[in-house]
């Protein structure tokens, strides 16, 4: 299956974000930390280029515990500041202002030095669709600021939003990239629900997944089914979903595509767990 999605405001997001680098302090990447390498778009490190960075990983509680421990020791092994958050309570939130300023210690200094008091740190949040920039952003200024949606490509255009008197985050669209070099990196993004339903095919997703879940969390898979045992083949694990969810059509064949359905909502509502798709290895 090649999954892609990148429709013109996108293009333009780009050129915006490249446009404005200019006028923010600091950058924040939001990533789901549920898949946090396939959700960096590796065109936003190029962009970005030496603007100091800190790294969101959020639905953190999405995500398998011991994976969210793996990736902030790996994001720390390459000198880049990782936070666990949940746009959705605010958890983790805190600190987001805290290890702003710790980046921006040194430039504060020598503005108190010379007698001036540090403005506002203005941050410039960026990340794929429907990662939760916008909820992230409503709650951070304890207010609706930001369209919110669970469909990806929701955010169109940039915005200036205050947080307190400490911050000042520009939003912006999230974006893909043109072409997914790696397929598994594809599937994770349709997996999650970052590319829109009507360009992957739920039935190949589904297979994709199966084949992870059977690899890692084989017990949650089978538990969730209330399957006895897990075939090699991850078609006949479907078919057997397909049967106890009532996916049927007429002469009683399985709609495979159906059950696909079901597996990737099952896993997005987190019914199947908490479950990382990736890991640092």
């Amino acid at each position: 299956m090649t999954v892609q999605w990148f429709p013109g405001h996108m293009a333009k997001a780009r050129r915006q974000i490249q446009e404005k680098l200019n006028l923010v302090d600091i950058v924040i990447e939001l990533l789901d930390a549920r898949l946090p390498l396939a959700s960096q778009n590796p065109m936003i490190q190029e962009i970005i280029a030496d603007k100091p960075k800190i790294v969101l990983l959020n639905k953190a509680d999405l995500a398998d515990p011991q994976g969210n421990k793996a990736w902030i020791e790996y994001f720390k092994g390459i000198d880049i500041t990782a936070i666990t958050v949940n746009s959705q309570t605010g958890d983790g939130l805190q600190n987001i202002t805290k290890e702003a300023q710790k980046l921006m210690e040194h430039k504060s200094q020598k503005l108190l030095d010379k007698g001036f008091n540090p403005k506002a740190i203005r941050a410039m949040i960026i990340g794929i669709p429907n990662v939760g920039k916008s909820t992230l952003i409503n709650k951070l200024a304890n207010k609706t600021i930001a369209q919110t949606s669970d469909k990806p490509g929701v955010t169109k255009k940039q915005q200036w939003i205050k947080v307190g008197t400490e911050m000042e985050l520009l939003d912006t669209p999230g974006i893909l990239w043109p072409k997914f070099d790696d397929e598994e990196i594809g599937y994770r993004l349709a997996v999650s629900g970052a590319i829109k339903e009507e360009v992957f095919d739920f039935e190949a997703a589904g297979y994709y997944l199966i084949k992870f879940l059977k690899d890692r969390y084989s017990e949650l898979l089978k538990e969730r089914y209330k399957l006895q045992e897990l075939s090699d083949d991850p078609y006949e694990i479907l078919q057997e979903i397909g049967k106890k969810r009532g996916c049927l059509r007429s002469g009683g064949v399985v709609d495979t595509t159906l059950a696909g359905e079901i597996l990737l909502r099952d896993y997005r509502s987190q019914k199947l767990g908490k479950i990382t798709l990736e890991f640092p290895e």
